[in-house]
């Protein structure tokens, strides 16, 4: 059975209150595990940063403490935006359009609490939901746009979902950024960060050592205040987000993974 199909079953099976608790548990060990014993320590460094994100509120929860650290250092630090963010209130047509609108303010919001000026910012726009299913020529399109941007930005440090973050979006993320900067034939130093794979991905079903290996811990102490400000700006998002998921961005480390 697919990890997919087995998450969809734990959800019609087990109430919603429920399975919340039990993945919020699993999340606390798992995160615990990492921080203490699976990870090694790294100390910030001046290095550039790109960073690639799904949906707008992936690049605060995932990697905002490492955005505000480099900008109060002053090192460039640029974010793209890959889909419009449209799929997290429904099908309606004209909530659609406003959520879309609404999401790209918060993002800017956000990232201007983090130190990113606007001009760092881009938004592709691609409807959300579809990255993994993008017809060939549209697939292209959008390797050809982040190769694109990589190329203008000369990142020494690029910014990705994990590889099997348990989202679609992220996962494709991952793949497109990867093909862009072999397109781009650059060296730089490829980090993930993990937003539902902590949380979604059954322990022991889905993860494997070598899934979690090369994990890094940055503290983040010293700008977690400016972190939390900026979650807070997603205002549209957090309702419908539990809160033990939310809770774990909040803390005082956040966890990369290095792709060797």
């Amino acid at each position: 059975m697919q990890i997919k199909q087995i998450l969809k079953l734990l959800q019609k099976i087990i109430p919603n209150n429920l399975l919340y608790l039990l993945q919020d548990i699993h999340s606390k060990i798992l995160f615990r595990w990492i921080l203490l014993k699976g990870s090694e320590p790294t100390a910030f460094n001046n290095k550039s940063a790109m960073v690639f994100s799904p949906h707008q509120d992936d690049e605060t929860f995932g990697c905002g403490g490492m955005i505000a650290l480099k900008r109060e250092h002053g090192v460039p630090v640029t974010v793209a935006f890959l889909t419009d963010g449209q799929g997290s209130h429904g099908p309606d047509s004209q909530i659609k359009e406003k959520i879309v609108h609404i999401r790209k303010q918060e993002a800017v919001k956000a990232l201007e609490i983090l130190g990113v000026e606007t001009s760092k910012i881009h938004f592709l726009e691609k409807p959300d939901g579809t990255l993994q299913d993008l017809q060939k020529e549209q697939r292209e399109q959008t390797i050809q746009q982040l190769a694109e941007l990589i190329k203008f930005s000369q990142p020494e440090e690029i910014y990705v979902p994990h590889r099997k973050d348990c989202h679609k979006d992220h996962e494709a993320t991952y793949e497109l950024v990867k093909e862009a900067i072999a397109q781009v034939g650059i060296k730089v130093e490829l980090l993930q960060y993990p937003i539902w794979l902590l949380w979604r991905a059954p322990l022991f079903i889905m993860l494997k050592l070598h899934d979690i290996a090369a994990a890094y811990r940055l503290s983040i102490e010293s700008v977690q205040h400016k972190k939390s400000k900026a979650i807070a700006s997603y205002c549209s998002q957090l309702e419908g987000l539990p809160r033990g998921f939310v809770k774990r961005f909040l803390g005082s480390y956040e966890i990369f993974f290095k792709v060797e």
